[in-house]
């Protein structure tokens, strides 16, 4: 990614911090309550095709399809923050997350692509991909509907439960043999998983201010 690029968004996820009035703290694990059923939820209803290749494995091919579904919904959810009376940190954080989000759709495009395996329409797998995080179509028209300071906590609430699901697609991949040796794949999911880690500091930190 262009440094200009991490720039912003760096610049974005500390003024988000910043409005929150705390600095970051020690990384922390994933929610045990979002483990085991979302783990036995990984897996799709129309799988694409996938092969391995000189330096990568199924299981990094999979991971770059599953992802660019992933962070597609993310993205959904990010763009109802502007059009329902978000807050000003969760409006900043929606917007790091489609600024940052996008750019990798298009970086696991290309990486596809290049070992000719097949590049999900992004749209149609995220709707057809049930993985770690993914909210469901009811939770999804509840973000929707709400509003103001109830639109908030659901995002906030929802956004944490996602970037919980990247960390355990992440620790999938590292745990599968032979994979995440690739260079790309290794710097990408390596930076998922501390982004997202990062990403959901802020997140509690903000919701703890609508417990308040």
């Amino acid at each position: 990614m262009p440094d200009l690029k991490l720039t912003l968004q760096r610049a974005i996820l500390a003024c988000t911090l910043a409005a929150t009035g705390c600095a970051p703290q020690p990384r922390m694990a994933p929610r045990a309550a979002a483990g085991a059923a979302d783990r036995a939820a990984h897996h799709s209803m129309d799988e694409l095709p996938a092969t391995a290749g000189p330096g990568f494995t199924v299981a990094d091919v999979r991971f770059m399809q599953d992802m660019i579904g992933h962070h597609a919904q993310a993205m959904t959810m990010a763009s109802m923050a502007p059009s329902r009376g978000a807050s000003e940190g969760v409006l900043r954080l929606a917007q790091k997350i489609d600024i940052s989000q996008r750019d990798e759709i298009e970086m696991m495009k290309r990486w596809l692509a290049e070992r000719k395996q097949a590049v999900p329409v992004v749209e149609a797998h995220a709707h057809a991909m049930t993985m770690p995080g993914m909210l469901t179509a009811e939770q999804l028209a509840q973000l929707d509907a709400a509003r103001g300071r109830e639109f908030d906590r659901l995002f906030l609430t929802f956004m944490i439960r996602h970037h919980e699901g990247a960390l355990q697609m992440a620790e999938g991949l590292f745990k599968s043999p032979g994979a995440g040796q690739d260079p790309d794949i290794f710097r990408f999911a390596s930076d998922v998983d501390a982004d997202q880690r990062d990403e959901i500091l802020v997140m509690e930190r903000l919701l703890d201010t609508l417990r308040d």
